[in-house]
């Protein structure tokens, strides 16, 4: 079993990366949104600080939504999800690897990019802290839900649209709690409560939603 957990994992990590699609694309709308807040807002330093954990979080948010767009796409198309579905390993255990790559090759980067740049708009280096924590527990539980949205409009026509309206309500909740993390911090409150929170929020999204992912693939495999 784990060598079928390892080659699933490292095939993958192969697919993702030579799909430059899937890392390049979101790590360039995220650096572009960076750039251009300030020229759609203001320059001003202290407006910056105070907002700009903000723009990081929708940022991220779209940024996963423009690569989670293309999830299973392919398997579909060349045939292989059915070839997951009769898969010896438990498709929601598969779904689950296949998910944390995704995580890994497109939203890993964004967060290594944050502590840039939060020293590029002169944030403290404990908001930068506190703010690559809240992007790293919670950003695992927005490409589940994603990926959800994802399955539940696979195969249908202008699924972008679809699944913005299906996984928006959804995903407020996490964004504001990713925001509050780092305003709490920059008024020297506890920052545990949220953090906390979020990643119980992943913890829980990553035990349930691959379940509710296989069966709604298999559901639509048997129509």
């Amino acid at each position: 079993m784990l060598k079928s957990i390892w080659f699933i994992f490292k095939t993958e990590i192969l697919i993702h990366i030579h799909r430059s699609k899937t890392w390049l694309y979101p790590l360039c709308f995220f650096f572009i949104v960076m750039i251009l807040f300030p020229f759609a807002f203001t320059p001003d330093p202290l407006f910056l600080k105070k907002w700009i954990p903000g723009c990081i979080w929708i940022a991220a948010l779209f940024s996963n939504l423009l690569s989670i767009d293309s999830f299973l796409l392919n398997d579909l198309e060349d045939s292989h999800l059915e070839q997951l579905l009769l898969s010896q390993l438990p498709l929601p255990f598969v779904l689950l690897i296949k998910l944390f790559v995704q995580w890994i090759i497109s939203i890993l980067p964004i967060i290594m990019m944050t502590p840039v740049i939060g020293l590029w708009f002169h944030l403290s280096f404990s908001t930068i802290k506190i703010l690559g924590l809240s992007l790293l527990v919670g950003t695992p539980c927005l490409t589940l839900i994603s990926s959800l949205g994802v399955v539940l409009t696979l195969g249908l026509r202008q699924q972008g649209m679809l699944l913005c309206l299906l996984i928006l309500p959804l995903i407020v909740p996490i964004l504001i709690f990713g925001t509050s993390i780092t305003q709490q911090a920059s008024v020297n409150l506890s920052t545990s409560g949220p953090l906390l929170f979020l990643a119980g929020l992943s913890l829980f999204a990553a035990t349930c939603l691959p379940f509710a992912m296989a069966a709604t693939l298999r559901m639509s495999c048997d129509d």
